[in-house]
């Protein structure tokens, strides 16, 4: 149960939680093949795409690869599980066109809006994220969401990776505010929920990925139903 009479301030995850990346992701896919030629089943790379980009942002988390590797390993090892050969040289272009284009796509999970709106007159909003900072500012500004936001803190700026304390810690600097008035929303048991509790948060886990089930926190499995935890 929250304890919403003490929360003054509310950090969101991005990704999957609020900005709609899988289907912003294979919108910029789809683009970035057809500037390249390539040809083929857009859903089946998708498909294949999906568990390895997620393994790849795992180790990335935990400070096993680069972002450099995280861009081109996970292109090369989708296009090797679906059997397409593509140069190394094509892939890392194709690896940097593509975070170059994804920003652009303005696709929010359902709910976004009414949600930030309703949140917005009874307390401070803020991000958190592991994504790169150009592109997080970039999604916020093309999406419309960013003016919702007072502070935006991200992994590459602050040095630390969710769900490093230090990430979490540098957030309640930033946003001048105590643990015990911040609540954590994310997608990511992991990084978001386990990692924003360690420092004292609350946290509400917006479990989409279908992780398993738990009771450090209130589970939702749709934004809809955040704002009666809240208001």
């Amino acid at each position: 149960m929250v304890k919403k009479e003490q929360i003054t301030d509310l950090f969101f995850d991005l990704d999957h939680t609020l900005w709609d990346f899988e289907k912003n992701s294979a919108l910029t896919f789809e683009k970035v093949f057809k500037e390249e030629s390539i040809l083929l089943d857009l859903e089946a790379f998708v498909s294949a795409y999906q568990p390895i980009n997620k393994a790849y942002w795992k180790a990335y988390r935990e400070n096993k690869i680069d972002h450099e590797s995280l861009q081109f390993q996970r292109l090369k090892d989708t296009f090797a599980k679906i059997d397409v050969e593509v140069s190394s040289q094509k892939i890392q272009t194709m690896a940097t066109t593509y975070l170059s284009y994804l920003s652009s796509f303005p696709y929010l999970i359902q709910g976004t809006l009414p949600l930030l709106k309703a949140l917005q007159p009874h307390y401070k909003l803020h991000i958190i994220t592991n994504g790169f900072e150009q592109v997080q500012h970039h999604k916020l500004k093309n999406s419309g969401i960013a003016p919702f936001f007072d502070k935006v803190v991200t992994a590459e700026k602050a040095g630390y990776k969710k769900p490093h304390p230090q990430i979490f810690k540098h957030a309640l600097e930033a946003s001048q505010v105590s643990a015990d008035q911040a609540l954590m929303i994310g997608d990511s048991f992991e990084a978001d929920i386990e990692g924003s509790l360690q420092m004292g948060f609350q946290a509400i886990h917006f479990n989409v990925h279908n992780e398993p089930l738990h009771t450090h926190c209130p589970i939702v499995t749709s934004l809809e139903e955040i704002q009666p935890l809240l208001i």
